[in-house]
C-alpha cells in the first residue's frame, strides 16, 4: 500500500474501524506527527491510581472490607440481593459462589444502565465513531448506525430478558444457560466457544487501544523497543489488577465499577466537550463542517452492515447477558437497558461527531493522508494543555477497565458454572482466564491486524444468532409449518449459516483458500462497507434461521417427539441440582420366580428424580 495516496488512505485506514492500531500489518505509517509530551511516568502513575482505586471498590463490594469502612459508605459499596428476603447484616449471603457468578437479583435500574453502558464503551469508542466521522463518504448514516448497532442489543435484552429469565428460572448465568435450557448440552457448547471467541477477540483489541492510546499521548515512538515495553506493561498492568479483582469480588465487583466508572466517563467527556468547544483552534464554520456532513450511500450500506454485525456478536457477548440475573426485577432490568442503550448511543454520537470536527477542522490533511480519520479525536485534543492530556489519560484508562473487568467476569462465570462441574471448578477456571489474558496481552504486544479476527467473529456469530434466538419459540406455529426449533435443527441452522458464507465466498471469486472469505476481502471504502459485505450479512443471518427451522421440520419428521429432547440427554441428563444432591436412593430391579427375587438392573438416581 502506498500510505500517501488519498485512496489509499481513506480506504484501507478504515479498516481500523474495530480495531485501529494494526498499521504494521497493514503498511501504515508507524508514527504520527502529532506531539502529546506527558511523560512516561506520569502515564504510569495515571494508569495505576486509578486501577488502584477501581481495584479498592471493587473488594469492597464483595464486603471484605466491612470492618475498616464506615457503615455508610459500606451500605454503597455492597450489592444486596433482594432474594428470598434479603441478605444478612454479615454479608454472608452476598460471598455465596452463586452471588459471586451472578450478583443476582441485587442490581436497580440505574445499576443496570450504569453497568450496560460502562462495560459496553471500551476505548474503542476514541477510534471507531470518530473515523466515520472524519470520512466524508460515510458521515452521518454511518454514525448513525454504529450508534444503533451499540445500542440495539440493550434493546434486544429489554424484550427477551423476561421471558429468558421465566425459562432458565433461577439458576442461570448466561447466554449459555439458556442454550442448555431450551436446546441442551450440545447447543450449550456451542454458544460458549463462540462467545468465549467473541470476549477473547474483544480484550485484546481493549488491551491494544489502552497501549497506544497511552503510548501515543506519552509522545511514544511505537518502533523503539523501550516504547513496546512500556505498552506492554500498560497492557499486563489492566490485564492483571481488574482479573485479580474479579477473581476475588466477582460479578459484583464489575457492577459496582461500572457505575464509577460510567460517572466518571459522563463527568470526563462533558469537560472534554467544553474544553474542545472553547479552544480557538478546534473552532470551525458552518461551511467548513458542511464538508463533513453528507447524506450518502455507502454511508446507509455501512450503518445496516454495523447493524447487523454488531447485533449479532453482541448477542453472544456473554457479559451483557449476565446482567439480565443480576437486575432485581424485570422491571428494573427493562429499565436500565434502555435507560443504558440512550447512553451508549449519545456516547456514540458525540465521538462520531468529534471526528467530523476534527476532518472539518483540516479536511485537506485528511485527504492527502498527512492525518489519519481514526485519530481525529485526538487531534482535537493535541493543542490543549497536559492537564486534558491527563484527563484523557484517565478517561482512556476507566473506558478500558469498565470493559475488560466485564468480560473477564464473564468468561470467569461460564467457565465455573457451565462447562465445568467439578468441586475446583472456580480455581480451573480462574486458571483459564489467565490463560486467555496471556495471549491476548501478547497480542496486543505485538499490534497482530486483528481486525481480520473481529470480522471472523461478527459473521461467525451472524451464522448462529437466528439459531440461538429461535430458542424463544417454543411451541410450532401454523398448524407445525414452522417447527419449535430442535437442538439438531439449530446445530444444523449453525453449520449451514458457515457453508452459507463459503459459497458466497465463491459466488464473489473471493482471493484466498476456503474459508479466506470469512475475512470480508471486498474491495470498497471499509472492510465492512459496500454491498457485497451487506448483502452477506443478510444472507448469512437469514440462511442460518431458515436452515435452522428447515432441519428441525425434518427432524420431527424421522423421530418424532424424541427430535425435541436434547441430543446428549442419556449422557448429561443431570442438572446441577441433582449433580449437587448427596443423598441417592437405590433401585432395584426384580423378577420373581417362585420364591426367589432375582435382581435385574441395579442402578442408583437422585433423590429429587425419585420424588
Amino acid at each position: 500500500l502506498n500510505p500517501q495516496s488519498p485512496s489509499s488512505s481513506i480506504k484501507h485506514r478504515i479498516l481500523l474501524l474495530a480495531f485501529p492500531c494494526c498499521h504494521k500489518r497493514i503498511g501504515l505509517p508507524a508514527s504520527s506527527k502529532m506531539t502529546f509530551d506527558t511523560s512516561k511516568a506520569a502515564g504510569y502513575a495515571v494508569l495505576f491510581s486509578v486501577l488502584g482505586v477501581f481495584a479498592f471498590i471493587a473488594i469492597a463490594s464483595a464486603n471484605y472490607l466491612r470492618c475498616c469502612l464506615p457503615a455508610w459508605l459500606n451500605r454503597v459499596f455492597v450489592l444486596r440481593s433482594t432474594a428470598g428476603g434479603g441478605s444478612t447484616d454479615d454479608g454472608k449471603k452476598e460471598n455465596t459462589a452463586d452471588f459471586f457468578l451472578s450478583a443476582r437479583s441485587s442490581a436497580s435500574a440505574s445499576k443496570i444502565a450504569f453497568s450496560f453502558f460502562a462495560s459496553g464503551m471500551g476505548s474503542w469508542v476514541l477510534y471507531g465513531p470518530t473515523e466515520l466521522g472524519a470520512t466524508p463518504s460515510l458521515s452521518w448514516l454511518a454514525i448513525l448506525g454504529y450508534a444503533t448497532a451499540s445500542a440495539a442489543p440493550a434493546i434486544v435484552v429489554c424484550f427477551v430478558g423476561p421471558r429468558m429469565r421465566e425459562m432458565c428460572k433461577e439458576k442461570s448465568f448466561s447466554i449459555t444457560d439458556f442454550g442448555r435450557e431450551r436446546y441442551g448440552r450440545v447447543m450449550q457448547v456451542v454458544i460458549g466457544i463462540i462467545g468465549t471467541f467473541y470476549l477473547f477477540i474483544y480484550i485484546v483489541a481493549e488491551m491494544t487501544a489502552i497501549s497506544n492510546i497511552f503510548g501515543l499521548i506519552c509522545g511514544l515512538n511505537p518502533d523503539e523497543q523501550s516504547s513496546i515495553r512500556y505498552t506492554v506493561g500498560v497492557a499486563i498492568g489492566v490485564g492483571a489488577v481488574t482479573l485479580t479483582y474479579t477473581s476475588i469480588a466477582g460479578l459484583p465487583s464489575s457492577i459496582i465499577t461500572s457505575i464509577i466508572q460510567g460517572v466518571v466517563m459522563i463527568v470526563l467527556v462533558l469537560l472534554l466537550v467544553f474544553a474542545v468547544i472553547f479552544n480557538p483552534q478546534d473552532n470551525v464554520t458552518r461551511e467548513e463542517f458542511a464538508l463533513a456532513s453528507n447524506w450518502t450511500v455507502d454511508g446507509f450500506m455501512a450503518a445496516v452492515t454495523l447493524i447487523l454485525a454488531v447485533l449479532s456478536a453482541e448477542m453472544f457477548n456473554l457479559g451483557t447477558w449476565q446482567r439480565v440475573w443480576a437486575a432485581d426485577s424485570d422491571r428494573s432490568m427493562r429499565r436500565g437497558f434502555a435507560a443504558g442503550s440512550v447512553m451508549v448511543w449519545l456516547l456514540m454520537m458525540f465521538f462520531g461527531i468529534m471526528g467530523m470536527i476534527g476532518y472539518a477542522n483540516d479536511p485537506d490533511a485528511y485527504n492527502s493522508g498527512a492525518k489519519f480519520a481514526y485519530l481525529s479525536f485526538f487531534d482535537l485534543l493535541e493543542p490543549l494543555s497536559n492537564a486534558w492530556h491527563i484527563v484523557t489519560l484517565v478517561l482512556v484508562t476507566a473506558l478500558t477497565t469498565s470493559t475488560v473487568d466485564t468480560l473477564q467476569n464473564a468468561l470467569l462465570s461460564t467457565l465455573s458454572s457451565d462447562l465445568i462441574k467439578s468441586s475446583s471448578a472456580k480455581w480451573i477456571s480462574r486458571l483459564l482466564v489467565i490463560a486467555i489474558n496471556v495471549p491476548a496481552i501478547v497480542m496486543s504486544a505485538k499490534k497482530y491486524d486483528v481486525i481480520s479476527l473481529f470480522l471472523v467473529a461478527d459473521l461467525v456469530c451472524a451464522t448462529s444468532v437466528l439459531p440461538l434466538m429461535l430458542g424463544f419459540v417454543t411451541k410450532d406455529k401454523l398448524n407445525g409449518w414452522i417447527p419449535a426449533p430442535t437442538e439438531l435443527g439449530s446445530l444444523m441452522g449453525c453449520i449451514s449459516g458457515v457453508f452459507t458464507v463459503l459459497v458466497i465466498g465463491r459466488v464473489v471469486h473471493a482471493p484466498g483458500g476456503l474459508f479466506h472469505y470469512f475475512w470480508l476481502p471486498n474491495a470498497d471504502i471499509c472492510s465492512l462497507c459496500g454491498s457485497k459485505t451487506m448483502i452477506t450479512f443478510i444472507v448469512t443471518i437469514i440462511s442460518g434461521g431458515f436452515f435452522a427451522l428447515f432441519f428441525s421440520k425434518l427432524d420431527i419428521l424421522l423421530r418424532g417427539e424424541n427430535a425435541r429432547h436434547p441430543l446428549l440427554k442419556v449422557i448429561f441428563g443431570k442438572n446441577v441440582e441433582e449433580q449437587a444432591d448427596p443423598e441417592t436412593i437405590k433401585v432395584v430391579d426384580v423378577e420373581s420366580s417362585g420364591d426367589e427375587e432375582k435382581p435385574v438392573e441395579d442402578f442408583s438416581i437422585s433423590r429429587s428424580v425419585a420424588k
